[in-house]
């Protein structure tokens, strides 16, 4: 088996037989990867390992790659860097949460892309350090995940436009086709794109707000990813949010 070394962030996991998961990570080295981990859930077996594979838990591993088996296996596989928070704040775990099902229904590429998985690593230690602003960190990372899949506006804002969703682009009349965000969304969306992610707690919105820009958001990139409208966390999400 050949060898190599990377780092990952957990996005799924499933159960294989009685003591083995399938391990699903968005890794730099390769784009999305899935690893075999064989007696990590029996008794005698290295349960300690299981605390790794959490959703959108850092990893940094040592993988063996066959030409015989689809899935790789890790030889090494540790913490990235420790979550102090996300593991015991029911917010924070609940946003991890819905970033990996986004990004595991959403990220199908076996092909390294620095730019995204450096933001998502990044991401994830955001949002462990953040003090305030946490009930808007989903937003803006749906928004900046968006440009980092190829759907970022494609002109400047301008107060008082709409947002086309089938153009890309804001405009200052609302389109007559129903994919559209509406002034308010287009502000918001502006605002989650420029906004530094330490002061989204600046960025006033209210429990409604928040859940109409989230579906606003969702509708945008559902235009263009179908897999999108299969999460399941937004549930959640709307529960704590």
């Amino acid at each position: 088996m050949k060898s190599y070394k990377g780092r990952g962030i957990v996005l799924h996991t499933l159960k294989y037989g009685d003591s083995s998961l399938v391990v699903y990570l968005l890794t730099d080295v390769g784009g999305r990867r899935s690893f075999m981990v064989q007696g990590v859930r029996s008794r005698s077996g290295r349960g300690s390992k299981l605390a790794l594979f959490q959703p959108m838990f850092p990893v940094a591993f040592e993988g063996l790659e066959s030409s015989r088996q689809q899935m790789h296996r890790f030889r090494e596989v540790r913490a990235g860097f420790v979550l102090e928070h996300v593991p015991f704040d029911v917010r924070k775990s609940t946003v991890a949460l819905f970033m990996a099902e986004v990004l595991y229904r959403l990220v199908r590429e076996s092909e390294p892309n620095e730019a995204l998985f450096d933001f998502v690593w990044s991401s994830i230690g955001a949002l462990d350090a953040l003090d305030e602003g946490v009930a808007n960190f989903h937003l803006w990372f749906l928004a900046n995940l968006s440009r980092l899949l190829g759907f970022s506006p494609g002109n400047e804002y301008v107060p008082g436009c709409w947002f086309d969703i089938r153009e890309g682009l804001y405009v200052p009349l609302r389109p007559s086709h129903p994919g559209v965000l509406s002034q308010e969304h287009a502000r918001t969306l502006r605002d989650m794109l420029e906004c530094d992610v330490r002061y989204l707690g600046e960025i006033g919105l209210n429990r409604t707000q928040r859940t109409s820009f989230l579906d606003a958001v969702l509708a945008y990139l559902g235009y263009h990813l179908d897999a999108v409208s299969a999460v399941q966390s937004v549930r959640i999400l709307r529960e704590v949010f």
